[in-house]
């Protein structure tokens, strides 16, 4: 079973979940739930070197690459200029992030034609999700993410966005919208896995969540049925892709 939080270095229990790095090509001007790492070079920076996460200095990173012959063949050819360096490292890491995108779900079928692609219930979840329970005004686009910051009502002492704003008091509590794609995969739910399943966060969304003066305006305020809340996961459920089958790289060891 998935963990709530992601495990550091020594089994260190971390403060939040490990966000997705699906379709992160796309993943805007802000990194991180709370948007501290303004690229994925800077993004992968940062766990690399945490004390609680990875532990690893990057100069103790490079050297032990740097001793691996296959990994400084590499390095060498792909950057010339460089070989194996912080930067090179971050570099060919965000790469690769950037490479992992999810495919080809029911819903796209259906948006492309395909009318028998989703189920009725799943097509009603739609129109819900875009009207009455008003998600689409935050997980908007073919990702489903505005990539901006909100406090969605959760109750914690993690203030989130508000340490890298803290004179912005929207910034309170605040966590990046996470895309919804492949999400029926990727439980539990929200930064601090908090939240079990998808039923739990729609019913968060709607029923629930603290208020507060950073609480955002744009969570639902809807009196939604329970068929309609049945309706809408239909929907969720369509945003999984189709399974894919990848091919994995020889690494150097």
């Amino acid at each position: 079973m998935p963990l709530k939080r992601a495990i550091g270095a020594s089994n260190t229990v971390l403060a939040r979940s490990a966000p997705t790095i699906l379709n992160q090509a796309w993943g805007g001007e802000h990194y991180f739930w709370d948007g501290r790492a303004s690229s994925l070079e800077d993004q992968v920076k940062g766990p690399i070197e945490s004390s609680d996460e990875m532990n690893m200095p990057l100069p103790e990173l490079v050297k032990r690459l740097t001793n691996i012959p296959g990994y400084k063949k590499w390095f060498e050819t792909v950057f010339p200029d460089e070989g194996v360096s912080s930067a090179s490292i971050a570099k060919a890491i965000a790469t690769f992030e950037r490479t992992v995108v999810t495919g080809f779900a029911p819903f796209d079928a259906w948006i492309s034609g395909d009318e028998a692609a989703i189920s009725q219930s799943a097509k009603r979840g739609f129109v819900l999700f875009n009207g009455k329970a008003n998600c689409a005004a935050c997980h908007t686009g073919w990702n489903f993410t505005d990539n901006r910051f909100h406090d969605t009502g959760l109750r914690s002492d993690d203030i989130g966005r508000g340490r890298i704003e803290p004179a912005n008091s929207m910034a309170m509590h605040a966590f990046k919208t996470s895309s919804l794609r492949d999400i029926t995969k990727r439980a539990p739910y929200m930064h601090d896995g908090s939240l079990p399943t998808l039923r739990a966060v729609v019913s968060h969304y709607i029923f629930g969540g603290v208020a507060r003066p950073s609480l955002s305006p744009k969570l639902p305020r809807a009196d939604l049925e329970t068929t309609e809340i049945d309706d809408i996961l239909a929907f969720l459920e369509t945003l999984t892709d189709i399974k894919q089958v990848i091919a994995l790289p020889v690494l150097p060891n």
